[in-house]
């Protein structure tokens, strides 16, 4: 596997696949799927906010008048939302090449999803793996496909307490409700690869951060957020972990990418290690079987 200076170069072609998005109307969402959509991919953007997504559909038209985007109405914090997404998409497209779990919030004041989980664990986990488990049938139909999910930096500090995992009994810190979501990320990437290794047709389950880049995640953060402004990388280079390990070849189940410069903040996309706690085998079953609890999913 290479890791010099990859870039969208590297993509091969990507007509006749169906990828989904999640988050794309918006930062490094909004840019997979304009990448996708030049390399002939159909992009399936799932949003809460249509609107949005027509004015991002418009642009990406702009730029690749054949793009073929198809929008559909998900909200990640609700169960029964990726349900309704879920079975619809089920009984419109015979395939699915590669699913992005990007959406995610951070840093937002303390709130409930519709199904009573914190705000932050509810969307950026919980979602995403109510999400995998319905989508699982076809890409497990489909062959070569692939799962990515979307960490983080703040991994480093996340250490989820499994007995308050909603915040219910202790003070709020929205930083590190954060972490302990990017920490699940991992979690959950990392057991589902060891779950579906040796399974037939399997998909492959890769990971990416992107290192420190600047996007409208920020907007909670105050002073970070203009710090991030200066000295946080663009999303066009901050979306090349992620396309990486959507399209890379050479890629394997457990993979994890990132940036390779200082303390992987920013620079080109290599494959990177989370760090030891992120690797739990314990904590990440703890977290499977938790997330079974509290969605009634089950893969």
């Amino acid at each position: 596997m290479s890791n010099k200076k990859w870039n969208t170069q590297n993509i091969p072609d990507q007509n006749g696949k169906i990828v989904i998005i999640t988050g794309a109307t918006s930062g490094l969402g909004k840019e997979a799927a304009k990448v996708f959509a030049a390399k002939g991919a159909t992009v399936i953007m799932p949003v809460r906010n249509a609107a949005k997504a027509k004015s991002v559909l418009e642009e990406i038209l702009k730029l690749n008048p054949n793009s073929q985007i198809v929008i559909k109405n998900l909200d990640l914090s609700s169960l029964n939302s990726i349900k309704l997404f879920a079975n619809d998409f089920l009984k419109s497209f015979n395939q699915l090449d590669i699913l992005i779990n990007n959406a995610g919030i951070m840093y937002c004041p303390y709130s409930q999803t519709q199904d009573g989980f914190e705000m932050q664990m509810g969307t950026n986990h919980l979602g995403p793996y109510a999400l995998t488990a319905q989508l699982m049938p076809l890409l497990v139909k489909t062959p070569n496909s692939r799962i990515v999910n979307t960490a983080s930096l703040a991994h480093l500090t996340g250490n989820i307490n499994f007995d308050d995992i909603n915040w219910e009994n202790r003070k709020y810190k929205t930083m590190q409700a954060y972490a302990d979501s990017k920490i699940a990320n991992l979690y959950f990437h990392y057991e589902l690869a060891k779950k579906l290794k040796g399974q037939d047709n399997a998909p492959l389950v890769v990971a990416a951060h992107p290192g420190w880049t600047k996007t409208e995640l920020d907007r909670h953060i105050g002073i970070v957020g203009i710090i991030s402004s200066i000295i946080g990388q663009k999303v066009e280079k901050g979306v090349l972990p992620t396309l990486r390990a959507a399209t890379d070849p050479d890629a394997i189940s457990g993979d994890y990418f990132g940036p390779d410069g200082f303390r992987e903040m920013r620079g080109n996309p290599i494959k990177v290690k989370s760090n030891a706690m992120s690797l739990d085998a314990q904590k990440a079953q703890q977290l499977w079987t938790l997330s079974e609890k509290l969605t009634s999913i089950k893969y």
